[in-house]
């Protein structure tokens, strides 16, 4: 990885140092757009056409059934299935403590008002497949899904030609309703126009993205968890950490994809030096090397003179996963702004988070962190809120009403009160 000093740099070139790829959307909407058009007015039969020519599938019925789903869990070895049902566990009790809970208030007298939560009724999950089967992202979905009632969950996923074991076993675990083998732009389109979910949820490449976003806003679509870009993780570290351990945690970002973003910020240079060097190292045993390799060949060590502006550097670009390996980090803890999930210390790699410590890994890339957060339980639920009120509250805020419905010209609003007060 390359090592620039921040001190060093020109104005531009600093501004332009963690700067994002611009995601080239206009040819992929052109691609995709008549595919999607396709689905929504022919329905399942488009997307097996669609599923035929770009996921491989040979069979019309892509169900993948639930006898299907059990007979393939069971080639899952035991080892595996443990590790599975430890990561339900704890992902189950983290997020149990995210159910919401309404409230009622009494906002004067005579008028009340509530808020409460109610599930999601249909949801469709995708789950990413190609070089590298997600089922990890299948246990963070579905399983705040079920803690928040939803009482339909579709699943999607191009699995070809046998369903992988692990992934078998977290959808049967998990009691999914549905599970169909497909991916890309046509599986978010079965999932909005043929399935009708009421909302999408999940990662995935270009195409997906794409195609969740023009299903959220097509008045026959379905809303979607959030917006998403290329994978990242950002650094922060001292002199005191390790750069086997940071090298390890960059190198496990850099191998989801050719496109994700890694980098260290560290106000070490010899650390930097060392991270760089262990790098080199450790890529030469990863079985996904090339595509490490072509990740880190945009991603940068970036030298500081003080761990304070590493901070103001991470809060500007708002990663969707920041680690924090230094000495004193609680001192630093409270100058987190933006991030996605945070990981305290050296013994916490962004692994345990994407696979099973509890927090959620489906998290805002490419900036997003600034406004959204991960999905959690709330993610699949909506509030509505409730008022009644009393004919004496009514009358109570009769003048209040009136007084600002009149003042915006909307007479129709404060005759609905007027004529109930005459009475």
């Amino acid at each position: 990885m390359k090592i620039l000093y921040y001190n060093k740099l020109k104005k531009e070139e600093r501004e332009k140092l963690f700067k994002r790829s611009a995601i080239k959307t206009d040819d992929v909407y052109e691609y995709i757009l008549p595919l999607l058009k396709d689905i929504k007015k022919n329905g399942m039969k488009a997307v097996v056409k669609y599923a035929r020519k770009f996921d491989n599938i040979k069979n019309e019925n892509l169900l993948i059934s639930k006898s299907e789903l059990k007979r393939s869990s069971e080639l899952l070895d035991r080892k595996t299935k443990i590790a599975i049902d430890t990561a339900i566990k704890n992902i189950t009790r983290f997020h149990e403590l995210q159910y919401p809970t309404g409230y009622k208030i009494e906002t004067m007298p005579g008028v009340e008002c509530s808020r409460t939560f109610i599930p999601i009724e249909k949801i469709g999950l995708y789950i990413p497949g190609g070089s590298a089967v997600l089922f990890s992202t299948l246990l963070m979905l579905a399983v705040p899904a079920r803690i928040a009632g939803c009482q339909k969950i579709i699943v999607a996923s191009p699995v070809g030609d046998k369903i992988e074991p692990a992934l078998a076993y977290a959808a049967y675990k998990l009691k999914v309703g549905e599970f169909y083998n497909v991916g890309g732009a046509q599986a978010v389109g079965m999932l909005a126009f043929v399935h009708k979910v009421a909302k999408i949820f999940g990662p995935g490449n270009q195409f997906v993205t794409a195609a969740k976003s023009i299903v959220s806003i097509d008045p026959d679509g379905c809303a979607i968890d959030m917006p998403a870009g290329p994978s990242e993780v950002l650094v922060i570290a001292d002199k005191y950490a390790k750069a086997s351990f940071i090298a390890a945690d960059l190198l496990s970002q850099a191998e989801h994809g050719a496109d994700s973003q890694v980098f260290l910020i560290t106000n070490s240079d010899q650390l930097a030096r060392n991270v760089s060097r262990e790098i080199n190292t450790q890529l030469k045993n990863l079985p996904r090397n090339e595509i490490a390799q072509r990740a880190l060949k945009h991603s940068k060590i970036v030298v500081v003179s003080k761990i304070e502006t590493a901070f103001e550097i991470s809060n500007d670009y708002a990663p969707e996963h920041l680690i924090l390996n230094l000495k004193n980090v609680s001192r630093f803890k409270r100058l987190v702004k933006n991030a996605g999930s945070v990981f305290i210390g050296a013994y916490s790699p962004e692994s345990a988070g994407d696979y099973a410590s509890g927090t959620n890994h489906s998290l805002p890339t490419y900036g997003y962190a600034k406004s959204y957060g991960g999905v959690t339980v709330e993610s699949f639920m909506k509030s509505v809120t409730f008022q009644k009120l009393s004919r004496r509250g009514l009358t109570n805020l009769a003048p209040t009403i009136i007084t600002m419905a009149e003042k915006e010209n909307l007479q129709a609003h404060a005759n609905a009160i007027k004529i109930r007060l005459k009475k």
